[in-house]
C-alpha cells in the first residue's frame, strides 16, 4: 500500500516535525543509553576489582593457600565465602598458580581448574572482563595473590552477577522514555501550533500552488501596465514592478534600499512613502503625470499602485488648446459681426468710399498683427499659440504684448515642450491678471534664444506670488487659482488664494525645465504683477543670429 504525502502545506510541515522529533528523540535516547550501559560495565569491573584486591591484600588467605591443601571445609573456603557474603559478589575463587581452586561458591568446583585462562593473572597483571564462566556470565577481576615476601603463590577472582547490571540499566529505561515522551509530546504540540499559524498564513493551500501563485504573481506585477511598488514596515523598498522602474526611473536594484536613497525629495517621494494623504493623488516624475494610490498592509508596510496619466494629460492639453481655439474663434466672431455691422451701416448711409477705407483698415491690422508675431516667432506652433491666445486675451479683456526683445528662430528641437511650458505661463498669467481688475490689465511675453538655449519670460499686472509661495506653487498639487465657494461667486476679489489643490500646470513646467537641464522661477514685477522666468538649455539646433527687435501689442482689451 501506497503513503501518500499530504497535499497541505500545514500537514507536510507537521508531518515532517514530528518525524523529526521522533527522530531526535530516538537518537538522543540512543546516545544516552549506549554511554549508560558502558558506564555501568565498567563500576560493576571496578566494583569487582576493588574486592578482589582486598581479599588478596590479606596475608592470612597467602599463607593459608601455601600451607592447606584445597577443601570445600578449609580455612581458604571459609574466608572467601566470609567477603562474598559481605560484599555480595556473585562468587570469590582463590587459586594456586596452577590454575586449581582452593575456593568457589559451588563447593563441587574446590580442587578442578578454572574455566578461563589465568595465565596473565598469574604473571603479575590484573584483569578486568566481561566474560562467561560456570556460573554465567559476569563481570569479574582478577589480582595476583602474593606472600609476605612479594612471590605470587596464586590468584584471587572476583565475579559480579551481569543481570544485576542489566537489571540496573533495564530499570532506567522507563525513565529515559517518559521523558522521551514529554519531550515528543512537546514537540508535536509546538509543531501542530506551528503547522495551524502556517495554514492561517497560507489559507491551507499546498506548495505546487504556492509555487504556482508565485508564478503567476511574477507574471502579472511585470506584465500589467500598472505600476507597482511595495515597501515594508521600515519603509525600504521590497518589490518593483517593471511599469514602476520605467515611471519613476529605478531599477531592480532599489530593492532593499530606503526610498529617499532612491528618489530625490519631492512630492513623489512624499506621496510614495505616504508622508501625503489621500486618494488618486497626483505626481510628476521625469515629466510623467502619474497618480498614486497607497494601501496598507497588515505587515505594517505598505503597496503603492501607480498610474500614467501623462497621454490623458496630453490628450487634456490639446482639449484646452482646442477650446482656446474655439474661444478665439468666438472672439473673433464676435468682433467680425461688430465690424460687419459698421460695414453695413456705412453702405447704408451712402458713404461707401468710408465703408472701403474701414474694410482695408480692419484687414490690414489683423494681416500686420499675425505678421508681427511670425517675424518674431518662426516657429508655427509657437507662434499660433500666440495669435490664438491673443484673441482669448482680448476677449477677457486683457491686452497680450509681445516683449520688444523676443526673436526665436525655427529650429527649435521639440516644439511641444515650449508650446506646453508657454501655454501654461500664458494661462496662469491670464487667469491672474484677469482676477484682479484694474486699469489697462497687460500680459507681456518675451521668447529669445541665447546660443542653444531658450528663454521664456512672461510678465502680467496680477496679484503677484508672495514671497513664501515662490517654490511651492512649483510643486505637484499646488494651484493658484481662486477658491470658488459654495454660492459659484468667486472669493473677494483681492490676492489670489494659492492653495493645495490639483494643479500641475507649473510642476509640469519646472519638471520640463530640469529635464533639459534648465530652470523655472518666479519674481516680483516692478509695479505689482510678477514675472515667470524659464530657462531651457538646447532647446534649440542652432544659435540665433542678428537681433531686430520691436514692440507689438497683439491684443488689447476693450
Amino acid at each position: 500500500m501506497r503513503i501518500h504525502w499530504p497535499r497541505r502545506v500545514f500537514a507536510q510541515v507537521l508531518t515532517a516535525q514530528v518525524a523529526l522529533t521522533t527522530g531526535v528523540l530516538v537518537l538522543a535516547t540512543s546516545l544516552f543509553l549506549a554511554p549508560l550501559s558502558s558506564e555501568l560495565d565498567d563500576q560493576a569491573m571496578r566494583r569487582a576489582l576493588s574486592i578482589a584486591q582486598t581479599a588478596a591484600a590479606d596475608p592470612d588467605l597467602a599463607a593459608r593457600l601455601v600451607a592447606t591443601e584445597p577443601d570445600a571445609r578449609g580455612p581458604v573456603q571459609a574466608k572467601a565465602e566470609r567477603i562474598r557474603r559481605a560484599t555480595g559478589a556473585l562468587y570469590i575463587v582463590v587459586m594456586d598458580t596452577r590454575g586449581v581452586r582452593w575456593s568457589h561458591t559451588r563447593t563441587a568446583e574446590i580442587g578442578r581448574h578454572v574455566s578461563t585462562d589465568p595465565s596473565r593473572t598469574l604473571a603479575g597483571r590484573e584483569v578486568r572482563q566481561i566474560d562467561t564462566g560456570t556460573l554465567g556470565r559476569s563481570a569479574r577481576a582478577k589480582v595476583p595473590l602474593r606472600d609476605s615476601r612479594g612471590r605470587i603463590v596464586g590468584a584471587v577472582s572476583v565475579g559480579i552477577a551481569y543481570d544485576s547490571v542489566r537489571s540496573r540499566l533495564l530499570g532506567t529505561i522507563p525513565t529515559v522514555l517518559r521523558y522521551a515522551g514529554a519531550a515528543l509530546a512537546v514537540g508535536v504540540l509546538a509543531a501542530v501550533a506551528l503547522s495551524r499559524r502556517l495554514r492561517r498564513r497560507t489559507h491551507g493551500v499546498a506548495f505546487a500552488d504556492i509555487s504556482a501563485l508565485l508564478d503567476e504573481r511574477e507574471a502579472m506585477l511585470h506584465g500589467i501596465r500598472e505600476g507597482v511598488v511595495a515597501f515594508d514596515r521600515r519603509g525600504r523598498i521590497r518589490l518593483v514592478n517593471d511599469e514602476a522602474g520605467r515611471l519613476l526611473g529605478i531599477g531592480a536594484g532599489a530593492a532593499g534600499r530606503a526610498l529617499d536613497e532612491v528618489l530625490p525629495p519631492g512630492r513623489t517621494t512624499d506621496v510614495l512613502a505616504g508622508r501625503v494623504d489621500g486618494k488618486d493623488l497626483l505626481a510628476v516624475s521625469g515629466g510623467r503625470v502619474l497618480i498614486a494610490n497607497r494601501v496598507p498592509t497588515r505587515d505594517g508596510g505598505a503597496v503603492v499602485t501607480l498610474r500614467d496619466r501623462t497621454e490623458l494629460e496630453l490628450l487634456g492639453r490639446e482639449l484646452d488648446s482646442t477650446q482656446g481655439l474655439l474661444d478665439a474663434l468666438r472672439a473673433q466672431d464676435h468682433e467680425h459681426a461688430n465690424q460687419l455691422h459698421t460695414v453695413r451701416g456705412l453702405l447704408e448711409l451712402g458713404r461707401h468710399d468710408k465703408a472701403v477705407e474701414f474694410v482695408a483698415e480692419v484687414a490690414s491690422a489683423h494681416r500686420a498683427s499675425a505678421e508681427q508675431i511670425a517675424e518674431r516667432v518662426h516657429d508655427p506652433l509657437l507662434s499660433a499659440l500666440l495669435v490664438g491666445k491673443a484673441a482669448i486675451a482680448a476677449e477677457r479683456g486683457v491686452s497680450l504684448r509681445v516683449s520688444p526683445s523676443t526673436l526665436l528662430p525655427d529650429a527649435v528641437v521639440d516644439p511641444r515642450d515650449l508650446v506646453t511650458v508657454l501655454g501654461n505661463l500664458l494661462d496662469n498669467a491670464l487667469d491672474a491678471t484677469a482676477e484682479r481688475r484694474r486699469q489697462k490689465p497687460f500680459v507681456e511675453v518675451e521668447l529669445r534664444a541665447e546660443g542653444t538655449t531658450a528663454v521664456l519670460r512672461v510678465s502680467d499686472t496680477g496679484p503677484g506670488v508672495p514671497p513664501e509661495l515662490r517654490e511651492r506653487i512649483f510643486a505637484e498639487g499646488w494651484s493658484t487659482k481662486a477658491a470658488v465657494p459654495a454660492g459659484g461667486e468667486r472669493a473677494a476679489r483681492g490676492p489670489v488664494a494659492f492653495r493645495r489643490g490639483r494643479g500641475i500646470g507649473l510642476a509640469l513646467v519646472r519638471r520640463l525645465a530640469e529635464r533639459h537641464g534648465g530652470m523655472a522661477r518666479v519674481a516680483a514685477r516692478a509695479g505689482g504683477g510678477a514675472v515667470f522666468t524659464v530657462v531651457l538649455p538646447d532647446a534649440l539646433a542652432t544659435p540665433l543670429n542678428g537681433d531686430e527687435r520691436t514692440t507689438t501689442a497683439i491684443g488689447t482689451g476693450r
